[in-house]
Parts: structure tokens; sequence; C-alpha cells
């Protein structure tokens, strides 16, 4: 006789023989014993949790000798039959194999007939996501209302492939995946009747590498078997697995834990003579560091997934939380940067120093480095040096300042002869770094101890607080970095400065101009200049001059509108007035309080648009001279100035509205009032 496999040979006939899913086999038992019977059964789950194995359960349940139950004999015709695979009345389709809308149809055409053998005829139909659109379709009528006789069992991994209308005619049962502590309770038991020797580190890992499916571990189980020449031990199967010793994986904790380098250098290079994934060894410790986390907030809550629960709770007494975090989080940030290390091996070992060198400051053997407090200013921490006759400090911006009339700024001289303090009583005057370099004579209790370091501002002594600085008092031999005068910025740097804004880059292409609508685009240039403008406050709205625009002014208000410009370019010269026409040779004043964006770039853009618009090569030059006659925006301006008037003033003088502000009180909000622009009369 041939061998069988495990897992066939250990393939559950019951519901009792069942592992796990006991919330599936509750739903079924109950309805079977109930006689509460559905026409369509779906099971979804990963593969190996039982999904066949639970739908020929209930086929031998629905066609068994001795009636519909629960507990099939199992020594029926019918349930030997269906054990063996040849019971005519059960149909089983691979519907990976079978995806067509044809043999779909067919399966329907035999529906009608009655069962040859059993109580129901039952379909079982495996990966049922597979089958296609339309093979769905011609199963929808049959599937809702089969005959009395009919059974639907479909079984898939995938069910979200399925359509909603095949989902609404089943009942659903999700299967889970099986645990580790239920997989190696099993293996025990098959083990045990079959008499092979085994150790249970071998079945942990054996149950771990089976991710969660029995039969991939009854599987591995007999790959193991073969291995081990009729043995399962943990060396066999590790190096069957290629999987890593979890004990190594707790050398290197410890070696981090001790802050040994020397051991951790050895642990990892152990690690190295099995040829690891590094990746995959990074993964493992989070592994741990994360049960060891769950241990420190709740130990009952570890499970025993690996074998070593007592391991990792003996981690967590030794481990501070904060540094379980800390190590976590670093080994997530390794875990992203390792495929950037040249050698997968000195990422790791990168890692893992740089877990021991940023211990937390509170380990015991972690170095401590003076940190800078936040917001200490740059005198403070030079001051912080030991200089010969200076006490140490405070940080100045610690303790407030008392407020002076006029405060004067210090003013730095080579050498400067303090003139004497008028004081009504001198107060006692701590010296600090930048006082005269002569050391003073300083009583012993206002003198500490000078330190090379200073751990917080909290510890320094408490110095009596320095006088508040007079117009006549000057502080001297100051150091460099309060001597040297803050440098004005270049307007070239104020320029750099503004977002948004590039004034030398390249004149627009020709198909970027924009004809600008002079009824309503003068308020949204001016808008715009004084958005982009480096003034702190927006532009005033242009007014009109008092003197209206005639010769080349009132030239250059109807060219204008003609000329292919926008932007800040179309502001700048919204705001130009034509002063002077010589031959191609044109003078331009513009108002001085609209050059805030006038460089180069922009006269040299306006001039292109002239050119373009002429078809003739002009030089224009424009001063920064307040125009004496109508600019194009002030024209605007006064145009809307007088459209806002006439469109007030008709409100005003409707008959409705003056009936209503006599009868009712109505009172007009001139705000709220806009102007209807005309529409523009199309030729015909």
């Amino acid at each position: 006789m041939s061998y069988q496999v495990l897992a066939r040979k250990w393939r559950p006939r019951s519901f009792r023989e069942m592992v796990g899913q006991t919330h599936v086999l509750k739903a079924l038992i109950n309805a079977l014993d109930s006689q509460r019977l559905h026409h369509a059964y779906l099971f979804t789950g990963t593969r190996g949790v039982g999904k066949t194995t639970i739908a020929r359960i209930i086929a031998k349940c629905l066609n068994c000798e001795t009636g519909i139950t629960s507990t099939p004999c199992g020594t029926c015709s019918v349930c030997r039959e269906i054990d063996e695979g040849r019971f005519v009345d059960l149909i089983e389709i691979d519907a990976a194999s079978r995806t067509k809308v044809e043999d779909t149809r067919e399966l329907l055409d035999n529906v009608q007939y009655a069962p040859s053998r059993g109580r129901f005829k039952v379909y079982l139909i495996d990966e049922v996501h597979m089958l296609s659109s339309h093979s769905f379709n011609a199963l929808l009528k049959t599937l809702e209302e089969p005959p009395p006789y009919v059974k639907f069992i479909l079984a898939t991994t995938d069910p979200q492939k399925l359509p909603a209308t095949i989902l609404s005619r089943c009942l659903q049962f999700s299967l889970k995946n099986m645990t580790p502590e239920r997989v190696v309770e099993h293996l025990t038991h098959v083990l045990g009747v079959e008499n092979v020797p085994f150790e249970d580190d071998a079945l942990w890992l054996l149950g771990r590498a089976a991710d969660g499916s029995m039969r991939d571990a009854m599987s591995l189980t007999d790959q193991a078997i073969a291995f081990g020449e009729g043995k399962v031990m943990a060396a066999d199967v590790r190096a069957m697995l290629g999987t890593l010793d979890h004990g190594q994986v707790f050398d290197v904790l410890h070696a981090l834990i001790e802050g040994d380098a020397k051991a951790l250098l050895e642990a990892v290079r152990h690690l190295s003579e099995q040829g690891p994934d590094w990746n995959g060894v990074l993964s493992e410790i989070l592994n741990v560091l994360h049960r060891v986390a769950i241990a420190q907030a709740l130990p009952e809550g570890v499970d025993n997934g690996h074998g070593d629960r007592d391991r990792v709770l003996a981690l967590a007494q030794a481990l501070p939380a904060e540094d379980v975090q800390f190590y976590y989080q670093m080994g997530l940030i390794g875990r992203r940067d390792l495929p950037l290390a040249p050698d997968p091996r000195g990422g790791f070992e990168m890692v893992m120093l740089r877990m021991l060198a940023f211990r937390p400051a509170d380990s015991a053997d972690a170095p401590r480095q003076p940190l800078k407090p936040v917001g200490i200013s740059q005198a403070t921490v030079d001051s912080a040096k030991p200089v010969a006759g200076a006490a140490v400090v405070a940080p100045v911006v610690a303790a407030p300042v008392a407020p002076a009339p006029e405060p004067a700024p210090v003013v730095a001289a080579p050498v400067v002869t303090p003139p004497p303090v008028v004081e009504p009583e001198p107060a006692p005057v701590v010296d600090l770094p930048w006082n005269d370099p002569v050391e003073p004579e300083v009583e012993p209790e206002l003198q500490p101890a000078v330190e090379p370091v200073l751990e917080t501002a909290g510890e320094q002594p408490e110095l009596t607080p320095m006088p508040t600085p007079t117009p006549d008092s000057v502080v001297p031999d100051a150091p460099e970095w309060v001597a040297a005068p803050v440098p004005e910025p270049t307007v070239a740097q104020v320029e750099a400065a503004v977002p948004g804004i590039d004034l030398d880059d390249e004149p627009p292409l020709d198909e970027d101009y924009i004809e600008p609508d002079m009824d309503s685009a003068y308020s949204y240039l001016d808008d715009l200049a004084s958005e982009h403008t480096a003034e702190p406050a927006p532009e005033p709205e242009a007014e009109p001059a008092a003197a209206p625009a005639t010769g080349l002014a009132l030239q250059w208000l109807e060219l204008f509108p003609k000329l292919p410009i926008s932007g800040m370019t179309g502001s700048i010269a919204a705001n130009c007035t034509l002063i002077s026409i010589e031959g191609d040779h044109w003078l331009l004043h513009l108002d001085p309080a609209h050059s805030a964006l006038f460089n180069a770039t922009q006269q040299r853009r306006l001039n292109d648009a002239l050119n373009q618009y002429h078809e003739r090569t002009l030089t224009v030059a424009i001063e920064l001279i307040k125009p004496e006659q109508e600019t194009p925006a002030q024209a605007a301006t006064r145009r809307r100035i007088n459209r806002q008037r006439e469109a007030e003033d008709s409100i005003q003088a409707d008959p409705l509205i003056q009936q209503m502000m006599q009868q009712f009180g109505a009172v007009v909000r001139h705000d709220t009032i806009e102007p209807v622009e005309a529409p523009v009369p199309q030729a015909s």
C-alpha cells in the first residue's frame, strides 16, 4: 500500500475532529440539529483552514443513512463513499479550471435531476471567485431558488472578488487562521499517534512557518520527518526552513542591554555564519521588542506563540520601558534605511551600534553629554567655557530686565576707560566675561567654583542682577560678537527674500500675453501690484489727477489698452504717462508711488510690447516722476467712481425705493451697490 501524506490521512471526517473554527461549527451544528437548512453556504478563509473539509462533512451530515444529523455515523455506504471521494451526488467543481459560462450552463442543466443515491445533491464549487462575470450571472437565478433537493456550498480564498448579488444569496462563514499554539497542539497529538520523536522547539518552528494553515503545517511536518530521518528535531527543522535561531536574537538583545559592544559584534558575527536575511533579523528583533512592551504593560497578555514566553518576561523586567520604545523606533528606521547600506551586514551593524550609542541618558553605561538648553543665547554658550576670573553665570535670557526710560545701544570701542557710575549706594556687581579683563576682587560667597560643563540653567547659583545700563554708561572691552555692528541687508538680499516674485525672469512668449479688459482690469492690476509689493502696507488706490489727459497723455490712454501686456508690466504701464516722442525715442513718467515693482526687466517687456504693436524698433525711457496728467490707472479709477456714483444716484431716485424708505423706514446700504456693466452690442 502506498504512503498517504499526513494532510490527507489526518483530514477530519466529522465536526468533533475539527481543530479550531468553533464559531463556524457551532452555527452549523445547531442548524443541522434543528433542521434549519439553508440552500447555499459560502466559506471564506486562507488556504488550509478547513473550507473543503467542512463542506464534505456537511454533505455527509445531509446524506447519512441514519438521517440528517450533525454527527454522521461514518460507517454507512454514503459516509464511506464521501470519505473516499466517489459519492455520485457530491459534485466537486474546481472553478479555477472551469471559468467559462458554458461550463456553468452545463452544470445547471443537471440541477433539475433528482439525486441518485443520497437525500440531497450537493454542489461544492471551490475557488468560486475565479468564475467569470457571465458565469456568475448565469448562476444567480438557480442559486437564489434551487430545487429543494439541491444544496450549494461555495469556497473561496478571496471573497472581495465575489459580486454582491452572490454574497446576498449565501450564508457566509469566515474561517480564521490557525494560531501557532493550536498548530503545535495538533502536531503534538499527530506525532504522538504516529510514534515520531520530536522536540517542542521544532514544533514551534513548524507552527510559525505554517502561517495559519493547518495543511501547510502537516506538509512541513512530512518534510521534516523525511529530512530528520524519522525524527523532528529543532536543528534539522531550522536548517530545513532556513530560519534564524531565535536564541541568537536574544543574544543580540542581551548584549545591547548590557552595553557591551564587543559581545554585540560577536553575536552579529555568529549570525553572519548562517547567511541570514538581515532585514528578517531586524524584523525578529522588532517582534521580540513588541512582545516585551506588551509584557511590561500586561504580563498575562504575552502569548507563547514562539515558545519563549519566559525569556520575554525576563527581558521585560531587565529593560526599561523607554528603552524598549527607543529600540523599537530605531529598528523601524533601520529597516527603512537598510537597502541603502552598501553592505547588508554593515547596515545591520550600524543599526545596532546606533542603538548602543544613543541609549537613553538615564542608563548607567550611557555617556552623559551636555545638552544645549532650548532658548539659550550664543553669549551664554560662550560663557560656559572656563574663563580666568569669570564667574559661572546663568543665561541672561532667564532673568527679566527692568525697562529703562530710554535704552541706548551699547557702543563698543577698542579701548575705553569706564567712567564712574553714579549710584547712591553701590550694589555688588557680578563680573561677566566681557567686563574689564583685570580680575576684580570678588567676595568668596559670590565666587562659585568654575566647572567645565553647565548641566541646566536651574542648577546655577543665585546671583545679583546686573544694574540696568544708562545712556551715560559704556561697557568696555566688549567681545567681537558684541562690538561688531549688524550689517544692513543689501537690495539684492531683500529682493531674494521676497517669495513669489522673480524680478529678473525672462519676458514671456507672445501667446502668454492677455488682452486686458479696460473696464474692469485696472482695479485688479492695482490690487495685484499692492499684493506683490515689498512694502508692508498696501498701496493706496490711485486718485484721478487734477489735470485731464491731453496731447501725448491722451494718446497714451488710447494706446495702453491695445498693448499686449499684463501682470506687473501692465500695472507699471497703467501708472505711466507719455511725456515726449522724439523720432523713435519715447519718454514716460512713472508715479514713484507705484515703482516698487519697476526694474530693467519690466522696462524691457514694455519696450518689446511697443515694438510689437508698432512693428518697428522703439527706445523707451522711464523716469520716476509723478505724472501731471491723468494716467490709465487714474482714468479707470475715475470712470469706476463715476459709474458707482451714477448707480447710487439711480437707486436713490428709484420711485419704488423711495416709497419703501418712506413707508417702512428702509435704509439704502451704499456698500452693497454695484454698477451693472452694459452689454457690448454685437455686430449683426
